[in-house]
């Protein structure tokens, strides 16, 4: 293997384009011909130059530290060994990837990128003295991107002479694996600089959605319910941790619950953005950075990186398991009602456990909430309404139940009962779940579970961000 420390002919030539002719040449992606420039050798800048390079393009890779480039490389290498290894690719392909693959030690070996994309520090003061020399550096119709997470890509670029051509280029880590990429507009974003961009990380093979510069852009901000209602529940005694991310993924679908992902990310990256976010939006109080996490990261407890976080993750250590209710009574019958198809798995799941399930309740209940009569006990999807609320407005004690993604796949329930509501009535209500193959989470009676909760704010606030208009809904749904 050798990584070439040469640069091919430069491009720049006396020919650039008059500041009156500045017209891009690409209209499209980058073809693989055109060069990329990445500046920052960390994990997130040398998983770009591998995505680059991986279709086509020579890549340079800049760093002020020959060190940081050294072991970016050596990331790259070991990533690529293990595709290789694994069959993805052949000992040909790799060699031809690290061959496009440029050292470099001044910002003048750059001249010959189209495309210089910036993954250093989250500096605004260091990026804008970067972006600033860049432009003396590149030919006019480069185009400057930044990797940046929180920071406006608008206030980068106002210092540039030509900011039109500065635009957000956010990956996801680890970059060869994450598909997403987010192409930020700034305020004076040429839009076919944007444009291009896009489609260049289409063509290496990601999915891309444009956003404005706000601040979270679209996955920072849309998803910080996902972490922050998680932190709220257990701030309020809701539920414990293990409980909250078993309930998350067994029951909502999603690969990990949302402290696993927070100890992933690292705590004090999580606990950093969502004071940005908060910040930039001059302490929304639905951002407000949690007391919790706080802690966690005064402790030092980042998550796996550090050993711990909100999971002990040294060698041998146990993972707490999530709370799990004793067996209850199965029901021989059961009443169904409100016409909900997204419960009525729960109903077929009762037949096919040979519980008589009837359809027909002249009782006083509500149309508009969906669930089930169980010996007297009224099971109700939860709305956000407590059961404790309901159960003094009701001729029934009532317990509420967690939204699941899909109730046939679901592996957990999370239940909840109201104050008024004994034990055994709690026992009955678990023992329903339990007769058609769930196991059962007993929570706090705290509005809106677990699931339905977090859901609830995720949608909110991706709403929120379609109605404002930084993205679209098909963008939401990507990101």
């Amino acid at each position: 293997m050798i990584i070439r420390k040469g640069l091919p002919p430069s491009s720049k030539n006396a020919n650039r384009p008059s500041p009156v002719n500045r017209g891009y040449k690409f209209m499209t992606a980058l073809s693989p011909a055109q060069a990329v420039a990445v500046i920052g050798a960390g994990t997130m800048g040398a998983g770009i130059v591998q995505v680059a390079a991986t279709a086509g393009h020579d890549v340079y890779i800049f760093d002020t530290s020959g060190e940081a480039i050294d072991k970016g490389i050596a990331q790259i290498e070991k990533f690529l060994a293990r595709s290789v290894t694994k069959g993805r690719m052949d000992e040909a392909e790799r060699g031809a990837i690290l061959g496009r693959i440029h050292r470099c030690h001044k910002l003048e070996d750059l001249a010959p990128a189209k495309l210089v994309i910036e993954a250093i520090v989250e500096n605004i003061d260091i990026k804008r003295s970067v972006f600033s020399q860049l432009e003396d550096i590149l030919d006019e119709d480069a185009i400057l991107a930044s990797n940046t997470s929180s920071i406006s890509i608008t206030e980068i670029a106002a210092q540039l002479k030509r900011p039109e051509r500065m635009v957000g280029m956010h990956f996801f880590n680890p970059a060869p694996i994450m598909k997403l990429v987010e192409i930020i507009h700034g305020l004076v974003t040429d839009k076919q600089v944007a444009d291009i961009t896009f489609a260049t990380a289409e063509a290496w093979g990601k999915k891309v959605v444009h956003a404005k510069s706000t601040p979270g852009f679209i996955v920072n901000r849309v998803a910080r319910p996902f972490y922050s209602e998680a932190l709220r529940i257990l701030q309020e005694g809701g539920a414990d941790i293990p409980t909250i991310d078993a309930c998350i993924r067994e029951a909502g679908g999603f690969r990990m619950g949302p402290f696993e992902l927070m100890d992933l990310i690292g705590n004090d990256i999580n606990f950093s953005v969502t004071q940005s976010v908060y910040n930039a939006y001059f302490q929304e109080p639905r951002y407000r950075p949690s007391l919790i996490q706080q802690e966690q990261v005064a402790a030092g407890r980042f998550g796996r990186k550090s050993g711990y976080g909100y999971y002990n993750y040294a060698e041998g250590a146990e993972k707490t398991a999530p709370h799990t209710a004793a067996p209850g009574p199965a029901p021989v019958e059961v009443t169904v009602f409100g016409e909900n198809a997204l419960i009525s798995p729960l109903a077929r799941l009762a037949k096919e456990a040979g519980i008589t399930v009837n359809s027909d309740l002249e009782q006083d209940v509500p149309d508009y909430q969906p669930g089930f009569l169980v010996d007297n006990i009224l099971l109700l999807l939860s709305d956000g309404t407590t059961a404790t609320e309901l159960t003094s407005v009701m001729p029934y004690e009532v317990v509420t139940f967690d939204l699941a993604l899909d109730y046939n796949a679901a592996s957990r329930i999370a239940i909840a009962k109201g104050d008024q509501v004994s034990e055994e009535s709690l026992a009955v209500a678990a023992g329903f779940f339990q007769a058609i193959g769930k196991q059962v989470s007993v929570i706090d009676d705290c509005p809106g579970l677990i699931v339905m909760r977090i859901v609830a704010m995720l949608a909110n606030e991706g709403s929120d961000a379609i109605y404002q208009g930084v993205t679209t809904a098909e963008g939401v749904d990507i990101a």
